[in-house]
């Protein structure tokens, strides 16, 4: 199915540990002016509050600037506007995503918002992409990674370089929330793209 670039891109975050990367990437989103569906489940507001200090909903507003283009969803609404493949949708993104999402959204389960919403993007061939952040994984793990993987999802783990000499923490999360950005066509100036053996421009 063709991605409308102006449609918005539906942002599910749940319950595994990782929530600066959620918390930087709303932001990037923010700032680059995409429109958001956005989806936290029950674990993931706990998560956002034990890792980061963001109380609510609210403290995730104050923290990831402007929403006029964020619509927030009740991720126990089933039936809510990104639950159904004839909303636009230019994809999807999972960040954190908990092994259990990731177990769910492989079994098509659709216990609630979130894998329903990423149901959705599987069945509609739109991009999802899912961001655990797990370790060790367990062949269970790696199977329901390769199952999703054939199915059309991106798995991006939280899983931060080092070639560009990160100089703090939000270097290393701006590192995740870059790859997360272009993989979903997002324009974005996070950190520093690797360039090796390239010929520097001519002058004049």
């Amino acid at each position: 199915m063709r991605v409308d670039a102006d449609a918005p891109i539906t942002f599910g975050i749940t319950g595994a540990s990782g929530a600066p990367y959620a918390v930087r990437t709303l932001r990037a989103l923010n700032e680059a002016g995409a429109r958001v569906r956005l989806i936290v489940s029950g674990y993931g507001l706990r998560l956002l509050k034990e890792e980061s200090g963001i109380d609510g909903v609210d403290g995730l507003r104050a923290a990831t600037g402007d929403w006029s283009n964020v619509e927030y969803y009740d991720a126990l609404d089933r039936g809510a506007t990104p639950a159904s493949g004839s909303a636009p949708s230019r994809g999807m993104v999972v960040c954190p995503c908990s092994m259990g999402t990731l177990a769910s959204i492989a079994a098509g389960t659709s216990r609630n918002l979130v894998e329903r919403s990423a149901d959705v993007a599987l069945k509609e061939r739109r991009p999802l992409i899912l961001v655990p952040r797990e370790t060790p994984l367990s062949l269970i793990h790696l199977e329901n990674m390769t199952r999703l993987t054939r199915a059309g999802a991106t798995i991006l783990p939280a899983a931060p370089g080092f070639y560009h000499r990160p100089q703090s923490i939000d270097d290393l999360v701006d590192f995740v929330a870059a790859r997360i950005l272009d993989h979903l066509d997002v324009p974005h100036t996070l950190g520093v793209r690797w360039k090796s053996g390239e010929r520097p421009p001519r002058e004049g």
